[in-house]
């Protein structure tokens, strides 16, 4: 393996701890708000990684196209350790098993749907600058 690839793996492993981190900040702060009765948190978290991730790609891929390092950092590490569809499908899945079908349809629907929104205006809002 090379030095590159290893500054990458770095980088990933590096922005992976720091964008967990973040997600039980963000995540926790937004359900002390909000309360428990819907997954708040973890939309919030979700469609804010999208707005950054639609952002930050057409960034590094029109404009930094050879900074791989960053990419990698940031693209796979942080937002990926900082968006949470596992946490999303398991919240998803407590809402169905308590009965609460409109909510888990209602959180199906609204993160799809803010995600890729979110994304959209991120990738709009970089290719603006």
């Amino acid at each position: 393996m090379s030095a590159g690839n290893l500054n990458q793996l770095a980088a990933i492993a590096a922005g992976g701890a720091l964008g967990s981190v973040l997600r039980y900040a963000m995540s926790s702060w937004v359900a002390m708000l909000t309360g428990r009765g819907f997954p708040y948190g973890t939309l919030a978290v979700n469609v804010a990684g999208c707005l950054a991730m639609g952002f930050l790609f057409v960034l590094f891929v029109d404009r930094l196209s050879d900074s791989a390092i960053w990419r990698a950092g940031l693209l796979i590490g942080v937002l990926g350790g900082f968006t949470t569809f596992s946490s999303f499908s398991i919240e998803t899945f407590n809402l169905i098993e308590q009965g609460d079908i409109l909510k888990a349809l209602a959180n199906v629907m609204a993160s799809v749907m803010l995600c890729l929104l979110a994304t959209w205006i991120g990738a709009v809002i970089a290719r603006a600058l």
